[in-house]
């Protein structure tokens, strides 16, 4: 064996024809590999792309396989052959006549030759009884000798552990007499997340030969040390976003009795007239959040080696709702106390204390997800002063808002590159649980941000305290999410 093997590991991707083996090639090695078509057999050569690279030249490769085809015919030509790996090393004959068949020879080949381990792809969404091809093929690699972990692909969004785990329990179950089926794990290449490349690359060291496990171990470190420098620019990035937004402040003019009144008015649909300095305000706040938001997401697009851009977070809807009219809605009617009625005395409450806050159940996409209705009718914040007022966002908005910078970070480190370009979806619903649950636990560190800016701090020393709680918020998500990777230590960049 050369040098060059020996500091190798090679890692075989293997699985029946059209079961997203390139997809998957894609999303692991964070570039643009193979062809991904919808059809059999679109990856008819073994080719090997190197996933990881060390210093002093070990590396672990990937290898994007041809996949079984008619796996009973080629069982049977191999029982026929009387020596069936040496039969399909010696096969040349398919390759001219009947290529898919050949295709499915050369993924042995494969396996044979070149593989250290092998990761078996198969579709989640069957039933493993319903999959007979699962079988046939198991006593191919059985033949082969090699170890096999076997990969739960095409599982849709993200699931709760408990659900992912008993899926995986039922297909453990269903190979229990395959011995060489060393691990079962569930890694979809369209909605994986690089902490569960963490558990498939810790349980690859654990099945390799002792003396190959050191060398591993490095490219192990390497991977690790890539994916906590990308997870903690991540959270500088969004950081920043949230110190913008804290620090963010409208000016209003100071108006007259009469231009009061005069808006009270157009607010209960009962006067006209151009917008006010407040819906000015409040339009022009929202803008300037719609740019940072899709800024920031754009640059965790470009840190976790994906494409395409974010999707407006602020939806135009809300300049609309409040640029040529400001109607009574629900956050609006709630906060004031029932103006309609004549109960004025909650409205001359808030505006004594100073703490007047604007309903804003227009806001969408991945905020409104995030807020959720209670904090969505407190989005603005009049603050009142001698000579001037200004408009900001409240407390609970802020909070609102690093809730959904956490769940932007969850939708972009959980989207694989094979899917193509990055686009935002429905947060799943226990995401959204999970991330309320870490955010309430550091309310008063959040708060305390808030006050900060609302004081007059400046926006760059605003980062350092959001980075700090972000980071240990997201390391507890991942943690939560992911209890099988308790190894993955989260230390903050020095």
């Amino acid at each position: 064996m050369t040098d060059a093997a020996t500091r190798s590991i090679n890692l075989s991707l293997i699985s029946h024809t059209n079961a997203g083996k390139t997809t998957l090639a894609r999303t692991l090695l964070r570039r643009d590999v193979g062809e991904v078509r919808d059809a059999p057999h679109v990856t008819d050569l073994s080719e090997a792309y190197v996933m990881l690279e060390t210093a002093d030249g070990h590396a672990l490769r990937l290898w994007d396989t041809p996949g079984f085809g008619d796996t009973a015919r080629l069982i049977k030509r191999l029982k026929l052959s009387g020596n069936p790996l040496g039969w399909i090393l010696t096969q040349v004959w398919d390759r001219y006549t009947d290529r898919p068949f050949w295709c499915s020879q050369q993924a042995i080949r494969n396996v044979k030759e070149d593989a250290d381990i092998v990761l078996y792809l198969v579709n989640a969404a069957e039933d493993p009884v319903d999959a007979a091809y699962v079988d046939m093929e198991m006593q191919i690699l059985g033949w082969i000798g090699k170890p096999v972990i076997l990969l739960l692909n095409q599982k849709g969004p993200p699931r709760p552990h408990s659900e992912e785990a008993a899926e995986e329990e039922k297909w453990r179950r269903h190979l229990h007499g395959y011995g060489w089926v060393r691990s079962v794990l569930s890694l979809d290449a369209f909605a994986r997340c690089w902490v569960q490349e963490s558990i498939l690359l810790a349980t690859v060291e654990g099945l390799l030969p002792a003396d190959r496990q050191a060398a591993f171990r490095r490219l192990r470190n390497a991977w690790r040390d890539k994916n906590l420098d990308i997870f903690y620019r991540s959270m500088g990035v969004l950081a920043d976003q949230l110190a913008a937004a804290a620090g963010d402040a409208e000016a209003l003019e100071k108006k007259s009795l009469g231009d009061k009144a005069r808006a009270w008015l157009r607010s209960l649909g009962m006067g006209t007239g151009s917008p006010s300095d407040k819906e000015r305000a409040m339009a022009a706040l929202a803008e300037r959040l719609d740019g940072e938001i899709r800024t920031a997401t754009d640059r965790m697009i470009a840190l976790h080696a994906l494409q395409g851009h974010a999707a407006s977070e602020v939806l135009q809807r809300l300049a609309d709702d409040y640029a040529s009219t400001e109607p009574v809605n629900e956050g609006y009617a709630a906060l004031v106390g029932g103006f309609a009625s004549g109960a004025l005395s909650g409205l001359a409450a808030d505006i004594a204390s100073g703490g007047l806050t604007f309903g804003a159940a227009a806001l969408g996409g991945g905020i409104l997800g995030a807020l959720g209705a209670g904090s969505i009718a407190r989005g603005y914040n009049l603050v009142l002063g001698q000579e001037a007022s200004s408009l900001r966002w409240s407390a609970e908005f802020f909070l609102g808002l690093v809730r959904s910078a956490l769940l932007r970070y969850l939708a972009v480190a959980h989207f694989g590159r094979g899917r193509g370009e990055y686009t935002q979806g429905e947060h799943p619903t226990f995401w959204q649980q999970d991330v309320t649950a870490i955010v309430e636990a550091r309310r008063g560190r959040i708060i305390s941000v808030w006050e900060s800016a609302k004081v007059g701090g400046e926006r760059a020393e605003l980062v350092a305290p959001l980075e700090s709680v972000l980071g240990e918020s997201a390391a507890a998500l991942l943690k939560r999410l992911y209890p099988d990777a308790s190894e993955l230590a989260f230390n903050p960049r020095s």
